[in-house]
């Protein structure tokens, strides 16, 4: 049990480094805007925020080991080894980023993964505080993406270190005070990419699933700029009235099990857990692929 929990990537997580720095910055921006009146925070939901954040740390101890144990056995059949040297970092890099980009992807377009990806969205502000409001689902079944990477050479605490870095970084997307970057727009994720990526507008659903790199997006056609003229509208597209953790955390789930049990098909009640986000057997298709197709053509 000892050797479980007791490995490198636990130990020396870089984000526990960083939560002074997250803390620094939040209070930063709150106190901006407080004194000019932005309206950013709502003391409520910054408290639902950071009490997410709080249990996902809990939650992290148990899936981060697991996590590490299983890459280790897929890296004792490794086909290559890759040595600690410049270039695998710029390698692990992008390797780390492509398996968020399809992790990210996929829990926005299956409906059971959604479910646990919803809690980061539900949020109606943009702010730092938000990025702590991270999904008390998603450690149970994340890291299968980045399985195939021990097995190509990468060390699981060398992965680990890269998803901590990652996930700093994906930190300091969460605000509006930060504006366009100019020519960085085309290679990263930036706070304008990432206010899309949490708006509720048609047009902006489901787009800019980047991590660090924004060219996944572009690569893979799920590439949206932010218009000036049309601002984000934060939260989901049918918010919920609430601040209680275990709801943010748990009421999408609730919602999959009254659509399965009013389906009568099996099918249905199968295309309930892995079908989009919006699909109904009974009533209007709600998925952002068909509203975007009908935006186009109206």
């Amino acid at each position: 049990m000892n050797e479980f929990f007791n490995n490198p990537a636990l130990k020396d997580d870089p984000t526990v480094y960083a939560i002074p720095v997250f803390i620094a910055f939040i209070v930063i921006e709150a106190i901006i805007d407080i004194r000019r009146n932005l309206k950013l925070y709502e003391f409520k939901d910054s408290a639902a925020c950071i009490s997410m954040g709080l249990g996902v740390v809990v939650i992290g101890i148990l899936t981060k080991s697991f996590a590490f144990w299983l890459f280790m056995l897929v890296y004792e059949h490794r086909l290559f080894t890759l040595e600690n040297v410049w270039w695998m970092w710029i390698l692990l890099l992008l390797a780390d980023d492509l398996s968020f980009y399809w992790h990210h992807r996929l829990s926005h377009s299956v409906r059971i993964l959604w479910a646990a990806h919803i809690q980061h969205h539900s949020s109606t502000h943009m702010n730092f505080s938000v990025a702590l409001r991270q999904s008390w689902g998603e450690p149970f079944y994340k890291y299968i993406f980045y399985l195939w990477m021990p097995l190509v050479g990468f060390h699981p605490v060398w992965m680990l270190v890269m998803q901590a870095f990652s996930l700093i970084y994906q930190f300091f997307q969460h605000t509006e005070l930060v504006k366009k970057l100019g020519p960085l727009e085309w290679i990263f994720n930036t706070p304008s990419h990432h206010r899309v990526h949490h708006a509720t507008q048609v047009k902006y659903l489901d787009r800019n699933h980047a991590g660090i790199l924004i060219i996944w997006d572009r690569l893979f056609g799920t590439f949206v700029e932010e218009d000036d003229n049309d601002h984000p509208i934060y939260g989901i597209t049918s918010n919920i009235d609430s601040y209680n953790p275990l709801y943010i955390a748990t009421h999408e789930y609730r919602n999959i099990w009254k659509d399965v049990k009013r389906a009568d098909k099996w099918s249905d009640k199968l295309k309930y857990i892995f079908y989009p986000p919006g699909w109904s057997h009974d009533g209007p298709n709600q998925t952002s692929k068909y509203l975007q197709s009908k935006l186009k053509t109206s």
